[in-house]
C-alpha cells in the first residue's frame, strides 16, 4: 500500500493545513458554545488535540479518551482536567451524574454512534447539555471527500488521497 492509499488518522489529518484551521475555527466556536453552561460535571470524550472544555468554569472537567488513543501532552491547560481510559460504548460514571458533555469528533470515529449517544444520553442529568461537533457531510469539504471516494471507486489506480481522515465516517 503506497503512502497516499494509506489510511489517514484524525490526529494525523488534524496536522495538516485544513485541520489546523478546524481545530482552530472549532475551538472559537466551543468556546463560545460552553463558557455559560452552569453545573459540576463536565466530559469531553475523546480528540484531545481540542480543549473542548478550557472557557466551562465548571470545577470537575474530564477528558474521556479510548484506550487505544495516545495521550496528550501534560501542559497546564490540561492539569485542570482528569484523563479517563474508557470505552464510549460504557462510560464508567453514575447515570444522570454530568451536567455537559462534548463530543468533538466521537461520533464520526465511534464503532456505534447510536450506542453511545445512548451511553451519553444514560449520564446526563434532565438538565444537562450535549454539543456535538462534526463535519456536514452536505458542506463542500463533505462533497470533496464524497468524490474521492468516488474517483477511488472508478479509477483504482488513483493516487490522489482522500481530502478528510479515511478513517471515520466524516
Amino acid at each position: 500500500m503506497t503512502k497516499s492509499r494509506a489510511i489517514i488518522g484524525l490526529a494525523d489529518w488534524l496536522q495538516t493545513p485544513a485541520g489546523r484551521y478546524l481545530l482552530e475555527w472549532e475551538q472559537g466556536e466551543l468556546d463560545a458554545a460552553v463558557v455559560d453552561v452552569f453545573g459540576f460535571h463536565a466530559l469531553q470524550i475523546g480528540l484531545p488535540e481540542l480543549d473542548a472544555l478550557r472557557a466551562n468554569r465548571m470545577p470537575h472537567r474530564w477528558l474521556a479518551l479510548d484506550a487505544s488513543t495516545a495521550a496528550p501532552q501534560a501542559d497546564a491547560q490540561r492539569a485542570a482536567h482528569a484523563l479517563l481510559r474508557c470505552d464510549f460504548d460504557a462510560l464508567p460514571l453514575d447515570s444522570r451524574s454530568l451536567d455537559l458533555v462534548v463530543l468533538p469528533h466521537s461520533l464520526e470515529t465511534a464503532r456505534d454512534a447510536h450506542v453511545a449517544l445512548s451511553e451519553v444520553e444514560r449520564v446526563l442529568r434532565p438538565e444537562g447539555r450535549v454539543v456535538i461537533v462534526g463535519l456536514n457531510p452536505a458542506s463542500l469539504w463533505g462533497l470533496r471527500q464524497r468524490l474521492g471516494h468516488l474517483r477511488r471507486a472508478l479509477m483504482p489506480s488513483s493516487a490522489r488521497p482522500l481530502y478528510l481522515p479515511s478513517e471515520g465516517e466524516f
